[in-house]
């Protein structure tokens, strides 16, 4: 299993831990021996959550482990479960169910607090309904409007509820700690610096070259470099190369030998000057997005559609606008395998948050031949940027080193979401904004997306009522309704192919929507209350890449879904 190395959270050290619970202050502290099963425990929920690293985005890995007492002072699993991929049953409910009654009066470990909002509810609701008397969290949710939530909503249950950092602070905690935050590592950067977790790799001979002087580069780490190199890939939800890797190194940037999640391949040019022929315009298996400056080679950019390309237009392209669209997008995480050009533009910005540099024990020499880094504006040493936290593994023949640019950041201090300061001062409003954007779930608002899971029932094509998952299940299916050819049938029921769509649905998707809309906030009454809080304010669906139901990346859409949102809604209310 591939490790993160850790810039390490500040602990303070004490000779013996201090237990400060907050549910009760009667309640006893808990043994020195049940601290070390706690962090025993929480280690292993956030090796569990590490399994599913790449699959998960853009929500966290989680694992759950549960355990109980066995009668002659040791503690026992007695459920497992960790978050396999967005739309999965959560960590907590595979745990619980796995352990049945026995979880009865146990304990559960989580390696960071669960989703707890309007729609998503599923992992607090499995540890109450199971009986779980105690709850261990490795960290709080870094998403300020659920950060806490989870954990006040256990508490006011009864539920003793304990969060290392905070109610257990100990040496022995440190590296379970470590552990927490590691394995959530994207998602604590995403959320603290609103931009994707972003790592640079490349591979260098011993002298500091990723090249020859002829621009020759293959085969410059080993093998087994080469299979780590994968599983560092699966662990991405993109991978970014430039121009010059694309016209020199014709890369397929797959995880071939490595298994797991497939990530976005990302070509970042300016001119567009790159070859018709590339593997990453084979978009059989994995997608490819080219991104560029406005304008740029129309004719090419048509080519690149033709074969299944997205191409995403910028005013002007560099790194951080990047990182800022991929943000709005989703992304966790980020892996650039560009050369030294983009290399360097991409840590200039600010975006690189930690580096792997795969060291072969080659020379090739050069005065000409490429470094994994250009220019960066440095003329002494002491402008040197310092890595933090270094790790030294030797694979094979070749040394991996690798470090942080940034600490991973410390969310430790409570940070007061809206609905607590709100408490303390009702002057501040949680609806004051002007602008209300919704697009993720997770969101304040995400349950006015389509993607919520608010299930509707609503007729399929034979007239039979049936309960669709969400709005967008139901928009969907509804691309295909009336076609008679046998696998748009099929599409009907695995909405896959957006190619055999009904030749009305241009003019029939707003009546389908509007229904759906109509049908959701009817049978959910508190989406319908929650919709009308937001009188007053401009609702926009802020999907970057629709520019019909949302606002689009330069909010020149017609954010048609939120007036058909509004409109049911006042429906209902005239009703």
């Amino acid at each position: 299993m591939f490790a993160f190395s850790f810039a390490p959270v500040k602990i303070p050290s004490r000779l013996a831990c201090r237990a400060t619970l907050a549910t009760s202050s009667s309640s006893p502290s808990p043994s020195p021996s049940q601290l070390a099963f706690d962090a025993t425990y929480i280690k292993r929920a956030a090796d569990l959550a590490d399994k599913s690293a790449g699959l998960t985005a853009p929500h966290p890995n989680y694992g759950c482990v549960i355990a109980t007492s066995s009668g002659n002072g040791k503690n026992v699993v007695v459920g497992e479960g960790y978050l396999y991929a967005q739309g999965t049953s959560p960590a907590e409910l595979q745990a619980v169910e796995a352990a049945g009654e026995i979880c009865r009066g146990a304990t559960a470990y989580l390696n960071m607090e669960p989703n707890h909002c309007i729609g998503d509810q599923a992992a607090v609701s499995a540890l109450l309904q199971a009986g779980i008397s105690r709850v261990v969290i490795g960290i709080r949710h870094p998403l300020q409007h659920l950060r806490g939530k989870a954990i006040r909503a256990l508490r006011s249950e009864g539920v003793l509820v304990d969060v290392l950092g905070e109610d257990l602070q100990c040496k022995a905690m440190e590296e379970s700690l470590k552990s927490c935050y590691l394995v959530n590592a994207p998602l604590l950067y995403r959320a603290a610096s609103q931009v994707p977790f972003s790592v640079l790799k490349y591979a260098m001979t011993l002298d500091g070259k990723i090249a020859a002087s002829s621009g020759h580069a293959s085969s410059i780490s080993s093998k087994k470099s080469r299979t780590r190199v994968f599983e560092l890939r699966s662990r991405s939800d993109a991978v970014i190369v430039g121009g010059n890797t694309v016209r020199r190194d014709n890369p397929q940037l797959t995880a071939r030998h490595g298994g797991g999640h497939l990530p976005q391949r990302i070509v970042m040019s300016k001119s567009l000057d790159l070859p018709e022929v590339a593997n990453l315009w084979d978009v059989t298996k994995v997608s490819t997005m080219v991104m560029t400056q406005r304008g740029a080679k129309r004719s090419f950019q048509k080519f690149l559609a033709s074969k299944g390309i997205e191409v995403v237009e910028f005013e002007i392209l560099n790194p951080k606008v990047v990182m800022d669209y991929l943000y709005d997008r989703g992304c966790l995480s980020v892996l650039w395998e560009c050369g030294g050009t983009l290399a360097a533009s991409a840590i200039s910005s600010g975006i690189i948050h930690k580096v792997h540099a795969f060291v072969a024990p080659k020379i090739i020499g050069g005065k000409d031949a490429p470094s994994p880094v250009g220019e960066l504006g440095m003329v002494e040493m002491s402008q040197a940027l310092d890595i933090i936290d270094m790790n030294y593994e030797q694979v094979g023949p070749d040394m991996v080193v690798s470090g942080f640019l940034q600490p991973v950041p410390d969310l430790t201090p409570v940070i007061p979401s809206i609905d607590e300061t709100y408490a303390i001062d009702p002057t501040v409003s949680p609806y004051e904004s002007s602008i209300i954007f919704f697009y993720k779930t997770w969101d304040p608002y995400g349950a006015f997306s389509n993607f919520s899971l608010h299930p509707i029932r609503m007729p399929d094509e034979s007239g039979e009522y049936y309960s669709w998952p969400s709005v967008e299940h139901y928009y969907q299916a509804n691309k295909f309704v009336g076609l008679e050819d046998p696998v748009a049938k099929t599409c009907l029921e695995e909405i896959k192919r957006p190619d055999l769509v009904r030749a009305d649905w241009g003019s029939a998707k707003i009546d389908v929507m509007y229904e759906a809309l109509k049908c959701k906030f009817t049978t959910h009454p508190y989406l319908r209350s929650m919709l009308l809080s937001s009188a007053g304010s401009v609702l926009v669906e802020a999907s970057p890449h629709d520019l019909f139901w949302g606002g689009g990346r330069t909010g020149r859409g017609t954010a048609e879904l939120s007036r058909e949102a509004a409109d049911a809604a006042e429906i209902r209310v005239a009703g």
